[in-house]
């Protein structure tokens, strides 16, 4: 699987992102990064979910003596922002040139519209 698509894979579950919200504050142990998601999840799924943000490189994890570290890798969503920013520009000069053909054809009806509203004397 290419890069792009690694990562996009591992943006595509709210628990990861949850996650990666949760980094981009700051780093954090796993132990608390995990604290939230302990109510509806195992510790295994969990780490997991951290394996999959790791392997897209999206997060890096350190270890200080028992202390193990995550902190979000910024990288890959800027490569996944640029992809989609390429496309975000396409639509809005779409969007631009469709608005100003509307606002063309609104004026053309305007001023038919006149032309066949007046009565001729005669």
């Amino acid at each position: 699987m290419d890069h792009l698509s690694t990562t996009f894979s591992a943006l595509s579950d709210p628990t990861r992102r949850a996650m990666l919200a949760r980094l981009s504050k700051g780093e954090t142990h796993v132990s608390e990064l995990a604290k939230p998601f302990l109510k509806d999840m195992s510790l295994p799924a969990i780490t997991k979910h951290l394996k999959v943000l790791e392997s897209a490189g999206l997060i890096t994890k350190t270890r200080d003596a028992q202390w193990r570290s995550c902190r979000i890798n910024g990288t890959p969503l800027k490569e996944a922002t640029d992809w989609i920013e390429q496309y975000r520009t396409f639509w809005e000069e779409s969007l631009d040139r469709l608005g100003e053909y509307l606002k063309t054809i609104q004026a053309e009806k305007k001023t038919k519209g006149k032309k066949h509203g007046k009565k001729r004397n005669g």
